[in-house]
């Protein structure tokens, strides 16, 4: 069952003109297409965004003072075992998690939740996704058979539209620190009962202050608390240039998970990632061989933020109890992901290698 967890199912079943039965968005094509009867239908703009998608007043946002048309109310509860943040849709009551296949049962709780401003369509179908996912595990070392074996099965892969939130600002710093200039002084040692001249590197410091300005852009940071960050990092660079203005049939056929980090915790992790960034600025600014930054002071000003959805391949293999998940970049099919580890190919591999030291020991011993 395909479930869409963005707004109620009905705003995401796109019924064929010609059979009834339900369109799906088709990867790459900017089209909705049956695949009961072939019939296709054109998403307006067709893949060519003719306006820029508008940003949201942060300060609006993180007071909750966006306008009503900005806003939606869901039914999400927590999966059990990864914590994604599952919606139900209609008179759903229980469902699969999408991210670790873990049977989900709903709570009686509303979300009110910011809507998704824009969407990166998905440009991988899921049998190109699969292609780079097998490549990506035949490629690991000491894997168990099964992994190959999942891979060669060619079991459904979950086309998952994942939160993320974007920040702008206008950023103008004010810094005081040092310069350091390096020289060179000359010193003898004894070295071996000689006496011997050596340069010896020294520092020179000197005030210096300054301001420097930056515009910051598409601040991408992670929404949900469900795949492993160091694994969706891994996904990037995300084609943000190419964001569609967000319309319900690019989610047709696929889900779309409700984000869970605030838009407040989620500025905190932007405002560390400018910080950083300004930083390097004030260094950079400084100038010299070496700076101190003794304190930096930002101003922010036109301060926005969006909520966007981006496209991810999800399958997940279990072993010995435990679920595996690999992801794949919906437009570059880019693959991270876990893995386990084979103990008995670890073993022999051991083995095989101790019989070919020992070989090759017993071949130089008779020489």
């Amino acid at each position: 069952m395909i479930d869409d967890l963005i707004a109620p199912q009905s705003e995401h079943r796109f019924p064929c003109d010609s059979c009834g039965s339900d369109l799906r968005f088709d990867p790459g094509a900017a089209r909705l297409i049956c695949d009961h009867c072939g019939n296709i239908q054109a998403i307006d703009g067709d893949g060519t965004p003719v306006r820029p998608i508008a940003e949201l007043d942060l300060k609006a946002g993180l007071s909750a003072a966006l306008n009503a048309a900005e806003m939606q109310e869901t039914r999400v509860t927590n999966c059990p075992n990864c914590a994604a943040q599952v919606e139900f849709d209609g008179p759903d009551h229980a469902t699969e998690c999408p991210f670790c296949a873990t049977p989900v049962v709903i709570d009686t709780g509303i979300s009110r939740q910011i809507k998704p401003r824009g969407v990166l369509p998905f440009a991988l179908n899921e049998a190109t996704a699969r292609d780079a996912m097998t490549a990506w595990l035949g490629k690991l070392w000491f894997a168990p058979g099964g992994v190959q074996e999942y891979a060669r099965k060619g079991r459904r892969m979950q086309g998952i539209y994942v939160p993320y939130w974007t920040y702008d600002a206008d950023t103008t710093s004010s810094y005081r620190g040092e310069r350091g200039t390096i020289y060179y002084v000359t010193r003898t040692v004894v070295r071996d009962g000689k006496r011997v001249q050596e340069q010896v590197p020294k520092v020179r410091w000197r005030s210096a202050s300054g301001r420097v300005k930056r515009f910051f852009d598409d601040v991408l940071v992670l929404a949900s608390t469900s795949l492993p960050k160091r694994y969706t990092d891994a996904l990037e660079p995300w084609d943000l240039a190419a964001l569609e203005p967000y319309a319900p049939e690019y989610l047709a056929g696929f889900r779309a998970e409700a984000y869970a980090v605030s838009l407040q915790d989620g500025f905190t992790q932007a405002r560390a990632h400018m910080d950083r960034v300004i930083e390097r600025d004030v260094r950079f600014d400084i100038g010299g061989d070496r700076q101190r930054v003794h304190a930096i002071e930002t101003q922010l000003g036109n301060l926005t933020f969006k909520h966007v959805l981006l496209p991810v391949w999800l399958a997940a293999y279990k072993y010995r109890g435990k679920t595996y998940r690999f992801v794949v970049n919906g437009r570059t099919g880019r693959v991270q992901g876990e893995r386990p580890y084979s103990a008995i190919k670890i073993a022999i591999a051991v083995v095989i290698g101790l019989i070919v030291a020992a070989v090759f020991g017993y071949m130089a011993a008779q020489q």
